[in-house]
């Protein structure tokens, strides 16, 4: 391994800077090197819009890129702001003090909501040029909308909720179509659906959000100064299934659930982060009275919509008792505070401030910020000034803070175009997954890496883990090059775990047959070339390991033959009680000493094929080897057993004309215990002179006596010449 660990320390040696603000974890060795040419841009850029009012701001709103403000109290200015040069100014006509209390804009830019002072609400188009009453709508002092993103288009909200200052949330839905004079009026209805109450009464709907999930069922989120409040449940069925009077009906017995917080600013607001238009939300912030409640949205969740939530308190100087806030966005990362004199942005992630923006005494105090969620960017504006936030590479340091949260899989997913940085948190992840002992976890890390591979192999042989250590070698086996043949022969199992996994996947598939047949022949060609006959050879051990764990036994028999290497065949066999196929492959290549080895396993399953396949053998297997399988097997005494012993013995003698006496002795034993009626008929065969037996006359004499065969001990006394004793034991025997 000399030369791949010298080339591993050379490379990296030559190139181990890391990247400023990229530290250097676990194994300190990443071969990167990171140049920055040019300075950092920071993530939020504040930028003052060349934008002068008339009159002052009153209220302000952006989606879409369409820019809607209410200047005085008369005027609304809208812009497309890819026509920023076209301003468009319109008079709303009021004759009385009514001013305008806030200003709604649906998520396409279409369908502009004017809620005013006086309990009336204006409704305008985005391709009209009319100011339109919503005489349903009179009497209600509207707080919030929650816009139907799923159906409403440029012609029409589809069915939306109203919340009012009063805590009633009504259904309503609006459509552009003027139809003349005598036309349809645009709010086409305006129903109630519920009353929040805090306190004991109405309270402020302060927020207003409404989601569709899967399998129809909705969910709406709704808040007041202290209480957040989830409706969930399915659509109705029929007319008004895209409505949410059924979702609300469910409520009308008991509440539905809320997070309840002490403290009050005496109002709220809630924010979503949508990565884009149309998509489903993925994170909300509330600010409300105790800091900013933060956490995901999970709409496949079938009691709450909220997950993983977390209470960011305010930073130091800003809350009800000092500088409230004033409003709140949500970006991927950070939700930003608008406060009088400055914003604050928050890393969701780490509760820490990364950016305090002041602004300047002359534009005057900060009355409100919105984020546009199809540009991303953010919009605050004073009475006399309007600014634009620019959001840039927000994610750009995030892979560090997860990193040191150990959230590997976030790290790596947002510093895949940084590979110095890559390399870091694949280094840490990998050692934590050490630490952890996660092992293989950590082998497949740490061969993504630039770390010295020397190091790493050390960790796993230090604490004993083969099988990680194996997985390092073989994800790293991609990297050498053709001409490094030691480091090949110890990494070939990669190889073959790759065809045998590609193998298993085209096994089977009619559609892929010659695919498959391609990748067999590709892979027989590889176990049999000469070029790679030396490290297989090396290796065969760790090949045969994986050709059992895919249960190929065609190509395990086929790289045996190759390698010679019958007995692993034939053990594997024996592991999965595929005793029959152990037996073909030993009687196939009829290689004695695997006979030896595996006859006492065999004969305890199989023991008529197997003495068929002795018996076919022939004299090629010394019979004398196979005595103690037939031993051990015969033991139970159970006359099949005793009977199949005997049998090979038999062959051995009067076939093969065996002469050996431990052969002859262990015939007399089986005699002794299961054929007595044969004992007197070998001993009789065998003759009378004691120089042409083939049995120890004396072991005969002693195993005739155990089991009482009178008439054998005669004959063996006969032989021996002791024919007194002969004749004594013949009258006992006649008595």
């Amino acid at each position: 391994m000399a030369s791949i660990l010298d080339e591993y320390e050379d490379s990296l040696s030559r190139s181990a800077v890391l990247q400023p603000g990229c530290p250097s974890v676990g194994i300190p060795h990443s071969g990167y090197v990171n140049a920055q040419l040019e300075k950092e841009v920071p993530i939020f850029t504040r930028q003052r819009i060349d934008f002068t009012p008339s009159e002052r701001i009153t209220s302000l709103v952006v989606s879409c890129n369409q820019l809607c403000m209410s200047l005085g109290k008369d005027t609304l200015l809208r812009i497309d702001l890819g026509k920023a040069n076209e301003p468009n100014h319109m008079e709303l006509g009021r004759k009385d003090d009514a001013k305008v209390h806030k200003l709604f804009l649906d998520p396409t830019g279409s369908h502009l909501l004017i809620a005013l002072s006086s309990t009336e609400v204006l409704y305008v188009n985005r391709n009209g040029q009319k100011v339109r009453p919503l005489a349903r709508w009179k009497g209600q002092l509207v707080e919030s909308v929650g816009w139907n993103k799923a159906l409403g288009t440029e012609s029409s909200t589809g069915p939306i909720l109203v919340g009012t200052a009063q805590g009633q949330i009504f259904e309503a839905e609006l459509s552009a179509s003027e139809g003349g004079l005598f036309g349809p009026a645009p709010d086409l209805y305006f129903r109630p659906l519920y009353v929040l109450n805090e306190e004991g009464g109405p309270a402020p709907v302060c927020s207003l959000e409404a989601e569709r999930g899967p399998e129809g069922r909705g969910f709406v989120i709704a808040t007041t100064r202290q209480r957040l409040f989830q409706f969930i449940g399915r659509a109705a069925e029929g007319a008004e299934a895209q409505g949410f009077s059924g979702l609300f009906a469910a409520y009308a017995d008991h509440p539905p659930p809320f997070r309840e917080f002490p403290s009050s600013l005496g109002y709220s607001e809630l924010a979503f982060y949508t990565p884009k238009l149309r998509s489903a939300p993925r994170a909300f912030a509330w600010m409300m009275g105790d800091g900013v409640l933060y956490g995901s949205l999970d709409c496949g969740r079938p009691d709450s919509l909220l997950s993983e939530e977390r209470v960011w308190e305010y930073p130091e100087g800003v809350g009800p008792g000092a500088s409230p806030p004033l409003a709140i966005v949500l970006t991927q990362f950070h939700f930003l505070l608008l406060l009088a004199d400055r914003v604050e942005a928050v890393c969701t992630l780490t509760g820490q401030v990364v950016l305090r923006d002041h602004f300047l005494e002359k534009f005057g105090p900060l009355k409100h910020m919105v984020k546009d969620s199809s540009t991303g960017h953010l919009w605050a504006h004073t009475e006399r000034a309007v600014f634009r936030y620019q959001v840039q590479r927000e994610a750009r340091d995030v892979w560090r803070t997860y990193l040191d949260m150990n959230r590997f899989d976030l790290a790596k997913e947002y510093c895949r175009e940084r590979p110095d940085c890559l390399d870091t948190v694949l280094a840490r992840e990998a050692d934590f997954c050490f630490r952890q002992h996660r092992y293989l976890e950590s082998a497949r890390c740490y061969a993504l890496t630039q770390s010295y591979f020397e190091e790493i192999a050390l960790k796993f042989l230090e604490a004993h883990q083969e099988e990680a250590l194996a997985e390092f070698l073989q994800r790293k086996l991609a990297s050498l090059k053709p001409a490094e043949r030691t480091q090949a022969t110890l990494l070939t199992a990669w190889l073959t775990e790759l065809y045998l996994s590609r193998l298993g996947a085209l096994q089977g598939d009619p559609e892929a047959l010659n695919l498959y047949r391609e990748t067999r022949e590709r892979f027989r060609t590889f176990l049999s070339s000469p070029r790679h006959k030396e490290w297989l050879f090396a290796s065969r051990a760790s090949i045969h390991e994986l050709l059992a764990s895919h249960g190929d036994t065609e190509h395990m028999v086929y790289f045996a033959v190759i390698m010679q290497d019958y007995e692993r065949v034939v053990a594997y066999h024996c592991q999965h009680e595929a005793y029959e196929e152990a037996l073909a492959v030993l009687a196939r290549h009829r290689d004695p000493q695997l006979f030896y080895k595996f006859s006492p396993i065999l004969i305890r399953h199989i023991p008529r094929q197997l003495v068929d396949a002795w018996i076919e053998l022939g004299s090629r297997l010394d019979a004398r080897q196979l005595i103690p399988a037939l031993v051990n097997y015969s033991q139970g005494g159970e006359a099949q057993q005793v009977s199949q012993a005997i049998r090979y013995m038999e062959f051995c003698v009067n076939v093969l004309g065996e002469t050996e006496q431990a052969i002859h002795n262990y015939l007399l034993s089986l005699y002794a215990r299961g054929q007595p009626a044969s004992l007197l008929a070998y001993l009789k065969q065998a003759g009378a002179s004691p120089h042409r037996v083939h049995y120890d006359l004396k072991y005969a004499l002693r195993l005739c006596a155990e089991h009482g065969h009178h008439h054998a001990c005669v004959h063996v006394y006969k032989v021996l010449e002791l024919y007194e004793e002969a004749v004594d034991l013949a009258l006992q025997v006649s008595q």
